[in-house]
C-alpha cells in the first residue's frame, strides 16, 4: 500500500450526495444503474453509474445519502458520461454495498 500524504488526500472531494432518479443501464457490460445525484446548490446534480443492482432495488435507493468522489475527470461508461464516482466495498460475493451516511447531511457536504 502506497502512503499518501495529507495534501494528497484533501485533493479528494468526498461528498454526500442525494440520489433523486434511478434508471436500468441495459447498455453496461455488467448490470448496473444510471443514478442522478443532488450534490447541493454549489455543486449541482451529478449522472454516474453503479453497479448496485445485487443489494439495492431502484426503489430503495431514490432518496438515499451516499458518498462519491466529484472531482474525477468525465467517464464515458457505454452511451453516457460519469461525472462523479459513487463509492462503495465489494463483499466476497462481489456485490457492492454502497457508502452512505447514518443520519441526514446537507448534500454537498465534504468528509473531513
Amino acid at each position: 500500500m502506497e502512503t499518501i500524504s495529507w495534501q494528497d488526500f484533501a485533493k479528494v472531494e468526498l461528498r454526500v450526495g442525494t440520489i433523486i432518479a434511478v434508471e436500468d443501464f441495459p447498455q453496461a457490460r455488467k448490470p448496473a444503474y444510471k443514478l442522478q445525484l443532488d450534490f447541493g446548490s454549489e455543486i449541482g446534480i451529478k449522472k454516474s453509474s453503479a453497479q448496485i443492482t445485487t443489494l439495492y432495488s431502484k426503489e430503495q435507493l431514490v432518496g438515499k445519502q451516499v458518498m462519491a468522489v466529484v472531482n474525477f475527470p468525465l467517464k464515458q461508461i457505454g452511451p453516457m458520461q460519469s461525472e462523479c464516482l459513487v463509492t462503495g466495498f465489494a463483499r466476497k460475493d462481489g456485490a457492492i454495498v454502497l457508502v452512505t451516511v447514518d443520519s441526514p447531511v446537507p448534500n454537498g457536504a465534504k468528509l473531513g
